[in-house]
């Protein structure tokens, strides 16, 4: 990855909103993934009476407003529903979690609680509101389905009461216990602060993740540093789950989720709606779906009825399901073609399949993933992984 020349960073948020041909931009943090039914709420309802009414979900589990005439409303309504914790930090609690953590019954342990503790320790340390609103964390139960999307510092579990910290998604050696992951992982950062130059990622910063371990002396208390070899604990491999698809979820206890679509990652005034009268608490993943959790058996053909009746995909094996899309023409000044109308499955991949309006490929989901770009004379069509 290439090292910035520029020491300005553009990337939204709530408070610094970005200026699309289609009014404001403001991008919701959203740490882990997890919103109460009330927070939702909130953000549905600004971007209906403030924004154009669209929710974009992105590739990192936040949410973004379009349209804005003024973001400060918003901003005050998000701070007073309490998303905005710190007005410092906001741009930087970019958090990924695995999804469906501590409800189906995978991975090690519920990380949720991580997330929290992650979440608070960095609005409290005034040095960190420092890094690029690019800056990415993870916190991985152990499945391996976050731990590799792209994170510049990511924890991940090993055991039930163990953690490895990878370094641009490399094993560096860095150990912890799991309650002392979000100090080491917060350790990582502010040294990371102290060795750059302009270099906003970790992966710009030359020979990044072997600097980091080596100029890292470990915080007090449980976090550590130290090689595979001197815990007993094995290298962690990159181990890419698989992307969590639409459909049922059984949490056992009576209790499910359906995890949903959203039709080309982007929801509109409806079906903001309908996922906002279930009353039930939803988990945004970096897929573009949304979890809609913890909810009783005997509620799930009801519920479901009424997300399909707006257009939410809840079916596995619809393509659609698999096909998302940056904003296009004509929000975009830079978009060559209006890609979300344009957006449709790509025979013969069972791949993800990404729309772009030009060659930044904004929105692209990490990994194998068919890109159609727009070119000016139509769209090339390719397959990679990144």
């Amino acid at each position: 990855m290439p090292t910035r020349n520029h020491s300005e960073d553009s990337c939204p948020g709530v408070l610094a909103t970005h200026q699309a041909a289609d009014g404001a931009v403001a991008r919701v943090r959203v740490p882990g993934g997890q919103l109460t039914a009330a927070a939702f709420r909130t953000i549905a309802t600004g971007a209906a009476e403030l924004g154009d009414g669209t929710i974009e979900l992105t590739s990192r589990a936040n949410l973004q407003v379009r349209g804005l005439a003024d973001g400060v409303e918003l901003g005050t309504r998000l701070a007073s529903a309490g998303l905005l914790p710190s007005a410092t930090h906001e741009r930087v609690r970019n958090v990924l979690a695995s999804p469906l953590t501590g409800r189906d019954g995978a991975g090690f342990a519920d990380v949720r609680p991580l997330v929290e503790a992650l979440d608070e320790a960095l609005c409290a340390r005034p040095r960190l509101a420092g890094l690029s609103g690019r800056f990415l964390f993870a916190v991985d139960d152990g499945r391996g389905d976050v731990a590799w999307l792209g994170a510049d510092i990511a924890a991940v579990l090993t055991s039930e009461n163990t953690a490895a910290v990878l370094l641009d998604g490399e094993d560096a050696g860095l150990r912890s216990t799991v309650d002392g992951a979000p100090a080491l992982m917060l350790a990582c950062a502010e040294t990371f602060l102290t060795l750059r130059e302009h270099e906003w990622r970790v992966a710009e910063l030359a020979d990044g993740p072997r600097r980091l371990a080596a100029h890292l002396a470990g915080p007090p208390g449980a976090p550590r540093r130290g090689g595979a070899e001197d815990d007993g604990q094995a290298a962690v491999d990159r181990r890419e789950g698989t992307r969590q698809g639409v459909g049922l979820v059984d949490q056992g206890a009576g209790l499910v989720s359906l995890v949903a679509g959203a039709p080309l990652g982007w929801l509109d005034r409806r079906q903001a709606a309908a996922l906002t009268a279930t009353g039930a608490p939803l988990v945004i993943t970096p897929w573009r779906r949304l979890v809609v959790a913890d909810l009783p058996a005997d509620r799930v053909e009801e519920v479901g009825d009424r997300l399909r009746g707006t257009g939410l995909l809840l079916d596995p094996g619809d393509p659609l399901a698999r096909v998302t899309a940056c904003t296009g023409r004509p929000g975009c000044a830079k978009a060559l073609a209006d890609v979300r109308a344009d957006a449709a499955p790509v025979p013969g991949t069972t791949l993800p399949v990404h729309w772009s309006g030009c060659a930044r490929r904004c929105g692209r989901p990490r990994g194998a993933v068919v890109d159609v770009v727009a070119t000016g004379h139509g769209y090339s069509v390719t397959e990679g992984d990144r």
